[in-house]
């Protein structure tokens, strides 16, 4: 297996300086990938570059404090990066706001501000490299998704999950579109994900139910891994950890009996958020 089949390309990840974003980027450099991370958050950007500095990729990942809710930041920054590089190869549309609130106490703005990061910033950062990919014959888009936007189990995630599914039908109807183009789509969704800002900061871990103690959680480094998978497999799909489809046809058939299940037992105990992690180099 040649670990460095992304010698030479381009890669980007919004949300990038954190967790899964961070993870993946750091598997593109890896693996030969020249990596452009677009942030909101400055002070994730720093810790990043921190770590950076003491990696085997210091010079092959970049940094872009950037809010992808603004259309013409987007633009800016992935032209930019296009004209130093002449080519996009991969996008990972990784970028989230995300509140656990239950519909009656969320304030609209932050509803808004929900669909303005995780759908509108995914729709823009497409719309600017779809072209330029489409141009070349080649390119792969990852659009991250949650099993929260095919299961409508439990209370206090409705904005969460449209927006999950709303990136989910989005992408399985763009790679309808794409196919014979010779550019790929794959949306990824994944359960419950330790050692993030998800839960560390946005969401607590009280929010998930008491099932989810019992059943396996992902690091950021296996998301990562799982990516790099599906983008030398060109799957359209790609769900972690490998229970979920299961979950999805219990969904399908008794929705409300799953629903009672999960809720049983109150709130989650485990802390997902405690988890520190290091992404360890496998292409070097």
């Amino acid at each position: 297996m040649d670990e460095q089949f992304l010698l030479g390309k381009t890669c980007l990840v919004t949300g990038g300086a954190q967790g899964v974003g961070w993870a993946t980027a750091q598997a593109l450099a890896d693996h030969g990938g020249d990596v452009y991370v677009c942030d909101i958050s400055p002070e994730n950007i720093a810790a990043a570059q921190a770590e950076l500095a003491a990696s085997p990729w210091s010079g092959k990942i970049h940094f872009r404090q950037c809010d992808v809710s603004v259309r013409k930041d987007v633009e800016q920054w992935i032209s930019e990066i296009h004209k130093e590089n002449g080519r996009i190869d991969v996008l990972i549309n990784n970028a989230a706001f995300a509140r656990w609130t239950p519909v009656a106490q969320m304030p609209v703005d932050e509803m808004e501000r929900t669909m303005e990061v995780g759908y509108n910033g995914m729709v823009y950062t497409v719309k600017a490299v779809l072209p330029l990919m489409l141009a070349a014959g080649r390119g792969h888009i990852f659009n991250i998704s949650s099993s929260a936007g095919r299961l409508f189990i439990s209370r206090g995630d409705a904005a969460y999950a449209a927006v999950k599914a709303a990136i989910d039908g989005f992408t399985q109807t763009l790679t309808l579109e794409l196919r014979g183009t010779g550019v790929r789509a794959t949306v990824v969704r994944l359960g419950p994900v330790e050692g993030t800002d998800f839960f560390r900061k946005q969401v607590s871990s009280q929010s998930m139910p008491r099932m989810g103690d019992f059943l396996p959680a992902l690091n950021p480094p296996q998301v990562a891994e799982g990516i790099l998978r599906a983008l030398r497999s060109g799957q359209a799909s790609l769900d972690m950890p490998g229970y979920l489809p299961f979950m999805y046809l219990f969904f399908a058939i008794a929705p409300d009996l799953l629903s009672k299940m999960v809720g049983m037992g109150g709130p989650g105990r485990k802390d997902y958020g405690v988890l520190q992690w290091k992404y360890q180099s496998k292409g070097r």
